[in-house]
């Protein structure tokens, strides 16, 4: 006979969480939203505050998208090469797009976004597009040019800057101050006077490099350039006055600026192509550090986060928002919709201790503060969530002190996980914000039993499986799961129920493996949960038929079978089949008054559960034997059942 072993690995693994017990939010916004844009490109962007829309030119697919503020695509205009540049008419009905290709303005209903009107301009490649009054001044490649549209026909003029300019200059200008026009290019700033008759040059200078964006202050006062000038003045965007152009200040950002747009009130939103700090960055006028950033998240698969595309940045006309496009490592866009960006992020932190005990008084203290302090007296308002109340329950409000420091003390009615949420509303200046913190509370221990705990049985028994629940407060509630041995089963619910008047809940279970009986107590708000298990072990079914012997007789008081020395025993097993189950087949034999072990192997089971084996002649007789079938746990291919062993079969050899 040739030994058989069958080898299993197993792996398990473990993944433990925690939960914090005291933590603190700073706030945000509501109104934030990110959806992704079907472009590959951002060229120009603006926004209509009439109809509460976004405008964006996507040069390289060469068309013009139009979402609302939550960023949703309202409509899509192809057929448009190289469009860029976007200015919208003083009564935002018309948009005006600078299409290079084409080599044209168009004008597109912002009703309809149907196109109304194309203005060529006599073969220049339109980009950058600003509109003051009636005008339209766009930038090309020969410098600067305008299209009136204040009489019965569009009247079109080239390099109406005089040289002054070079290829593509970028433009920036600001209804509220229709006299002044600023340009940059070949990194030197342009301030013009407009006229009826054109412009004439105010102030150039060199004084900015790499920008990828300007912008005019709603006076007129000042050009802010986002230059990239980190070795002299630190990564910054810079101020200059229209007078002179002499530097008026900065406002600092991350490496690297790419974008700056003013408010109709004179808040500055600074961008940077930043992987690891924040990308938007809000200024009051002439304030040296932000009221506000944005750091955008990480969506594609790099270690850097997502980037401001450059010069993608725009404010909602009533300065309530700010819309800016990132982009992930794999090109994909997203517009992105700042909410309250004129408002102060607050931090409201609270904590509260880990543990306590139902029904005593506990203290939870925490602070609110922020860049400009919130004033003392603050009201805050304070949510307990528990197993009692679990959509929460309101508390006394509370009121912060100096330094924004609050404390409140609370005698929890519940035990378990009990939450304390307090949350400050926000004011002109600062956002709405809140945090909370969680404490374990005490509950009472319940005793819970189940029968039947590492007993042995037969297989296919039947057995009832009860768990007895003791005292508890409210809930009589009892969980049955049924875990059988081997991964092919899964753990299963058997029964959930109320106990019974004296506290039992059973359920009836046949057994034809090794099974965990769980009965689960899921706890109240006075008493604890609780988990008893009751393993019951299964034997297999096994059975060991001899054949050809040439007779059955005693020897003392025991049967056996009796063979010729020269024949064959055959040996046929039947035991409960499992997939990869082996049979032991074990061997004795009798000498001078004791069983001495011979031999013990192993043969694979058939898929009807049997398997025959040949145990051979001895071809000596008076030799007394016995065999056994046996199911060993661990070593027989599988742990499904308990070790089982069936009964001695004995041989006796003649001549």
């Amino acid at each position: 006979m040739r030994q058989r072993t069958l080898s299993t690995a197993t792996a398990l693994a473990v993944l433990f969480g925690s939960a914090a017990l005291a933590a603190g939010t700073a706030g945000t916004a509501a109104a934030d939203s990110a959806k992704l844009l079907p472009a590959t490109s951002v060229g120009g962007m603006v926004v209509d505050g009439s109809h509460q829309r976004v405008y964006l030119s996507d040069p390289a697919d060469g068309k013009l998208l139009v979402t609302d503020y939550s960023g949703t695509v309202q409509a899509s205009l192809p057929g448009l090469p190289g469009v860029t540049g976007l200015a919208l008419s003083a009564d935002s009905a018309t948009l005006y797009a600078a299409v290079k290709g084409a080599h044209e303005i168009v004008a597109v209903d912002t009703s309809t976004y149907r196109s109304t009107a194309s203005y060529p301009v006599d073969g220049a490649d339109p980009t950058a597009l600003e509109r003051l009054g009636d005008r339209l001044w766009f930038g090309y490649a020969g410098g600067l040019g305008s299209l009136d549209l204040s009489g019965d026909q569009p009247v079109v003029a080239l390099d109406v800057d005089g040289g002054a300019l070079g290829e593509h200059p970028l433009l920036a200008a600001d209804p509220a101050a229709p006299n002044v026009l600023a340009a940059e290019s070949d990194s030197a700033l342009t301030v013009f006077d407009v006229t009826a008759d054109g412009v004439t040059v105010r102030a150039r200078a060199n004084v900015a490099s790499n920008v990828k964006q300007i912008d005019l202050t709603p006076d007129g006062q000042e050009v802010l350039t986002s230059w990239d000038d980190g070795a002299s003045y630190g990564y910054a965007i810079g101020a200059f006055s229209t007078a002179d152009l002499s530097r008026a200040g900065d406002y600092p950002t991350a490496a690297y600026p790419n974008a700056v747009t003013v408010a109709p009130d004179g808040e500055v939103a600074a961008g940077s192509f930043s992987w690891y700090d924040p990308d938007v960055h809000v200024f009051a006028p002439g304030a040296a550090s932000p009221t506000r950033e944005y750091d955008f998240p990480n969506t594609g698969s790099s270690s850097g986060a997502d980037t401001l595309v450059d010069g993608a940045l725009a404010w909602a006309p009533d300065h309530s928002r700010l819309f800016a496009v990132s982009e992930n490592d794999a090109g994909v866009l997203t517009l992105r919709t700042l909410g309250d960006p004129e408002k102060e992020v607050p931090a409201l932190k609270v904590s509260a201790p880990a543990t306590a005990t139902r029904a005593k008084k506990l203290t939870v203290q925490g602070t609110l503060t922020s860049k400009t302090a919130v004033p003392a007296g603050t009201v805050l308002t304070v949510t307990r969530t528990d197993l009692s109340s679990p959509k929460g329950k309101a508390l006394a409000s509370v009121r912060t002190g100096a330094g924004g420091a609050f404390t409140f003390a609370d005698t929890p009615p519940a035990g378990g996980k009990v939450t304390y949420k307090v949350a400050y509303a926000g004011d002109a200046t600062h956002v709405a914000a809140s945090a909370s913190a969680s404490v374990q509370v005490s509950r009472s221990a319940v005793a819970l039993s189940l029968n039947h705990n590492k007993g042995v049985y037969g297989y296919g028994t039947h057995l009832t499986f009860t768990a007895h629940l003791g005292t508890t407060y409210t809930n009589r509630t009892v969980e049955l799961w049924a875990d059988p041995a081997g991964s092919d089963k899964p753990n299963k619910l058997l029964k959930k129920g109320t106990v019974s008047k004296s506290g039992n809940l059973s359920v009836a279970l046949t057994l034809t493996r090794n099974t965990t009986v769980s009965a689960v107590f899921a706890g109240d708000a006075h008493s604890a949960p609780k988990t008893v298990k009751s393993t019951a072990y299964a034997r297999v079914k096994v059975s060991l038929a001899v054949s050809k012997q040439y007779r059955k007789a005693k020897i003392g008081s025991t049967t056996y079978y009796w063979f010729h020395k020269k024949t064959d025993p055959v040996l046929t097993t039947t035991m409960t089949y499992a997939k990869g189950r082996e049979e032991q087949l074990a061997l004795q034999v009798y000498y001078d008054g004791k069983w001495y072990d011979s031999d013990a192997e192993y043969f694979k089971l058939g898929t009807s559960g049997k398997v025959a084996v040949r145990l051979g002649a001895p071809g000596v007789s008076g030799i007394r034997a016995r065999v056994r079938a046996s199911y060993v746990k661990g070593t027989s291919g599988d742990s499904l059942n308990t070790t089982t062993h069936g009964s001695w079969v004995y041989l006796y050899f003649t001549k």
